[in-house]
Formats: C-alpha cells, structure tokens, sequence
C-alpha cells in the first residue's frame, strides 16, 4: 500500500482529512485510544472527511465520537498529520493526509453511532505506536513532542 501511495503522491495530490488522537491520564501515564479500521482490522486514530460549516478541529470531534464514543476538549490547532492510502468502494485507491488534533477525553460512553462496527482500545502512548501499522502515524505517536504535549507540567 506505501508503494501505492507513493505513486498517487506522483500523480495527484492528498485529501484533506482530519482525525482526533484521544487521549487521558492512565495510571502509569498517557494511554490514547485507537479504533479498528473496518475493512482490514487495523489500528487507528478515528478520522474522516471534513464537514460542512465545520473547522478541521470539530470534525475531528465529531469523528471521535462517532467511531470511538467519546467526547472531551479538542485543541485547536493541529500536532501534526500523516498520510495512507484509503481504497473507496468503487475499488479506486486514493491518498488521504488526516490532520491530527489532540482531544482531551472527559468521557466515554459504551452506545455510540458505530459501537456495532468498531472496535476500541487504549493503549499506554508507549505501546500505541507498536499497535499501528501506518508508518506516518507510528512516527507521530512515537515522537518526543507528543509525550511532552500529553504530559502535564510539574
């Protein structure tokens, strides 16, 4: 798929997207919540398409709640992006670059619009890197600058 990506690259440039990295203080640190692709059961952040009358940052809320069930405050800027390749349902594959915001995550609820098709996880932010196979998204979550932003100063 990264080939496949790296040829569309050539071709056209990426769909803007956006995605909520939800995350809360864990008992041993930050732990961030990932949620299974649909099609090939991958680790990921929830993300999607931007809206109408929406910023980038309030669709990423919205995402964040209708594929992880979760609701909290959402930064307004983002920390950063990556880029995958997406396969629509008409077989045509198409790069996609997910803008990421940080959402502080204050509540969680266990009915949600894709409770019945999604599956959710936290994960230790050291082990939330290990769990996903993007690459762009394994480097965002295992940069020093994320730790720093999830970590509360002393």
């Amino acid at each position: 798929m990264e080939k496949i990506g790296a040829f569309l690259n050539l071709i056209r440039p990426s769909f803007v997207q956006t995605g909520s990295l939800c995350w809360r203080a864990g008992p041993e640190g930050p732990e961030v919540l990932l949620v299974k692709t649909l099609r090939r059961g991958h680790w990921i952040i929830p993300k999607g398409w931007p809206m109408a009358r929406k910023t980038l940052a309030e669709a990423a809320a919205i995402e964040a709640w209708e594929e992880a069930g979760v609701i909290g405050t959402v930064a307004a800027e983002p920390i950063g992006a990556f880029t995958y390749t997406k396969i629509k349902k008409s077989g045509l594959p198409v790069q996609c670059r997910p803008q990421v915001y940080l959402l502080a995550v204050a509540q969680t609820e266990d009915v949600y619009p894709e409770s019945g098709k999604r599956i959710r996880k936290w994960f230790a932010l050291s082990e939330a890197s290990q769990a996903v196979q993007n690459t762009g998204l394994k480097t965002l979550l295992a940069s020093p600058h994320l730790g720093k932003a999830l970590t509360p100063a002393k």
